[in-house]
């Protein structure tokens, strides 16, 4: 049976990491949050941000929007946000009502503020390997891959699913790290057989029951990273769990696998921003 990669249990001990490092600089970071509009989900993600901010020693600043504000009003507040000197990062919560461009939004966020990393220029150094902030997720599956002591280089790393926020910057991580990476996605012919050959293999389609046992490879790790609903409303991944941690040597549950790792690696960015603005 696969040994639960505990990410609760890490993003703990990263928690007080960035608590004691925050506190020994001249002011505290502050991280922006903006939520446009209502959707039930994106306020509890906020919320879960907003409590981390307050348990790493990072002030957190809220901006709550209605639905119909305009594109133009919040182009204009992240432009506020940029030039504020007291302000270290800036976070938008994704998605947006429809009405807004998100390409927009993430193109208007200066770089150095930018603790997501998705903008272009972030996403551009990545690419090249240059040292800058790291998307949430990838970056937390790392950490927990070098706190379990999994070597990557050499592996096999299968990643399922090539959205920009996860799928393809995570690729490029465990490339990083010297692994022969294959991405999967929709038109991909035969996914059991390419889920066969990876040591590594991270699924991030957002589907329960996208790997189920038999794509499993014995004594492979796995990586949940979708966060589903079954039919009884409980919290699952893209992971059939039992069929897939009976094949697996280590497996993510969720919850409390990579969610944890993620938001404490956006703590980890907006704590390398503030003491970039400070040295300035």
């Amino acid at each position: 049976m696969a040994i639960r990669m505990d990410g609760k249990a890490m993003a703990e001990k990263l928690r007080g990491q960035i608590r004691e490092e925050a506190a020994a600089l001249p002011r505290r970071p502050v991280l922006a949050v903006v939520l446009v509009g209502e959707d039930p989900a994106s306020q509890v993600y906020v919320r879960n941000k907003e409590k981390d901010c307050v348990e790493c020693g990072i002030q957190s600043q809220g901006y709550r929007l209605p639905a119909e504000t305009t594109e133009q009003q919040l182009l204009d507040l992240i432009g506020t946000l940029n030039e504020s000197a007291q302000v270290d990062g800036i976070l938008v919560q994704l998605p947006l009502p429809k009405h807004i461009s998100e390409k927009k939004i993430i193109h208007a966020i200066r770089p150095d503020k930018d603790v997501d990393a998705f903008h272009p220029f972030n996403v551009g150094k990545i690419v090249t390997g240059e040292d800058g902030f790291l998307p949430c997720t990838p970056a937390g599956i790392m950490e927990l891959l070098k706190e379990y002591r999994i070597d990557i280089a050499g592996k096999e790393c299968v990643v399922v699913g090539r959205s920009n926020i996860v799928g393809k910057p995570m690729a490029l991580l465990l490339l990083r790290e010297h692994g022969t990476v294959t991405i999967c996605h929709s038109k991909t012919a035969d996914l059991r057989a390419e889920t066969l050959r990876a040591d590594i293999l991270v699924s991030a389609v957002g589907k329960r029951g996208t790997i189920t046992g038999d794509m499993v490879k014995e004594g492979a790790v796995v990586i949940d990273v979708a966060m589903n609903r079954d039919e009884q409303g409980k919290l699952c991944g893209d992971c059939l769990y039992d069929e897939a941690a009976a094949k697996a040597s280590y497996i993510t549950p969720v919850p409390g696998g990579v969610g944890p790792m993620t938001r404490l690696i956006l703590m980890k960015n907006t704590l390398r921003a503030a003491r970039a603005h400070l040295e300035k």
